[in-house]
């Protein structure tokens, strides 16, 4: 494995373990989400690169694209919490209370 193949797995694994383990705002989960598709971004920009094809480069605009989409999302949904609870703490969130 390359160190350029090492890092990108290593940053999309690092925002997969704050996904996971530190979840106490919703904030800190966006952000998290959002490491990872960058490095998956990179990484298939990179891909696209060494494999010299043009069939593969429209796919890491198509998963910025969809990164966006969902980074937008998010914020209004984190938007839209702190309105309605009065904090961004994924602790005080049930889904089972009306």
């Amino acid at each position: 494995m390359t160190p350029v193949h090492f890092s990108f797995t290593s940053a999309f694994t690092l925002g997969l373990m704050g996904l996971a383990f530190h979840r106490t705002h919703l904030l800190s989960a966006l952000l998290c989400l959002e490491g990872m598709m960058l490095s998956l971004f990179i990484a298939m920009a990179l891909w696209a690169l060494q494999l010299e094809s043009t069939t593969f480069s429209a796919a890491p605009m198509l998963l910025l694209a969809f990164s966006a989409c969902e980074a937008s999302a998010g914020l209004a949904l984190l938007v839209a919490t702190a309105r309605t609870h009065g904090t961004d703490r994924l602790q005080n969130l049930n889904l089972l209370q009306c």
